[in-house]
């Protein structure tokens, strides 16, 4: 396996240091591993803060900036960060408004958050938690108790980020958060493995002609495998999957997203079948995004994750976001 790296054990500050050189509008302390908008903290705002482990570019870092996160923590591939980092982070972002933690459901993920929040507040910030656990694929996994925090992440912090941009307190944007996660649902489908920088090879066995259906964000098993199937054979499944749990009765946001090793080509042919699938369960599509955005380092395959939409959560969507990786309206 070829990758494109020096050495196993610098690849995350690699990139951090690649990072800071393409985006001077943000503080990147790559020492400490936090990332951060330049002009935080911003007076009288409620901050954003997240984080995971590193492979799933550009979640979380690409999405620092105005009208999202005020902060983002990468820990190791596919290792949580530490608490030192959190509390780093949201004594960085603090203007007295308060915290917001935005935290994907894996064990350490929450383990280490639910530490730092506590470590925060005893250090005076006022800390919030919103927990984002939206695969419908199974109930429990390798990494998480419940539900494990996916393609959602985005949802919540784009729109969560917009109400606090607006200056709602800590408790609405809190309250905005908790809803998007509880109305979005995720599955996601593998066609190859993914291949960490420590192995230098497929962290699981995925034969030719088979594909993965529900896969995690880290190659942990889904329902089940299949012989290779058609785009528009795998959007009937996963659209159907998602439906079956979130049963919109309106307009959804809808994300269809790459896991890193599927070019947009192959995804916007994926999107056209999973609208497909939409309009014949009658099902409106108010906003669509296509892309990369919570990925599974070089893993082949796509997630769609569907949110039920209403007019503040569409306005707050709509609202002016400038981050690496998503940037409209401003």
């Amino acid at each position: 396996m070829r990758m494109l790296i020096n050495v196993p054990e610098t690849v995350v500050a690699d990139a951090l240091r690649g990072f800071a050189a393409a985006h001077p509008e943000l503080t990147v302390d790559v020492e400490n591993r936090v990332v951060v908008r330049r002009d935080a903290p911003v007076a009288g705002k409620v901050a954003l803060v997240s984080g995971g482990g590193s492979g799933h570019e550009p979640l979380h870092a690409g999405f620092v900036g105005p009208g999202m996160l005020s902060a983002a923590c990468p820990g190791e591939v596919f290792t949580s960060p530490v608490p030192d980092q959190m509390v780093r982070a949201a004594a960085a972002v603090d203007s007295g408004a308060g915290v917001l933690f935005v935290v994907k459901n894996y064990t350490g993920d929450v383990l280490n958050f639910d530490m730092a929040a506590e470590l925060a507040e005893d250090e005076g910030v006022q800390v919030a938690r919103v927990l984002v656990d939206d695969d419908v694929a199974v109930s429990d996994s390798l990494y998480t108790a419940g539900r494990r925090g996916t393609g959602a992440t985005l949802f919540v912090e784009k729109i969560a980020g917009a109400a606090a941009e607006e200056g709602a307190p800590l408790e609405r944007v809190e309250s905005i958060a908790r809803r998007v996660n509880a109305a979005s649902r995720s599955f996601g489908v593998a066609l190859s493995a993914c291949s960490t920088p420590a192995k230098g090879g497929p962290t699981f066995d995925l034969p030719p002609g088979e594909l993965e259906l529900g896969v995690g964000i880290h190659g942990e098993p889904g329902r089940e495998r299949r012989p290779m199937m058609t785009s528009r054979e795998i959007a009937d499944v996963a659209v159907d999957v998602v439906l079956d749990d979130l049963r919109p009765s309106g307009p959804v946001l809808l994300l269809v997203n790459g896991m890193g090793g599927t070019p947009l080509l192959e995804l916007y042919g994926f999107g056209a079948e999973v609208h497909r699938v939409l309009g014949e369960r009658g099902v409106p599509v108010a906003r669509t995004l296509v892309g990369s955005y919570v990925t599974s380092l070089d893993m082949a395959g796509a997630s769609v994750t569907l949110c039920r939409a209403d007019e503040e959560l569409l306005r707050l969507w709509d609202a002016p976001v400038r981050t690496p990786a998503l940037r409209w309206g401003w």
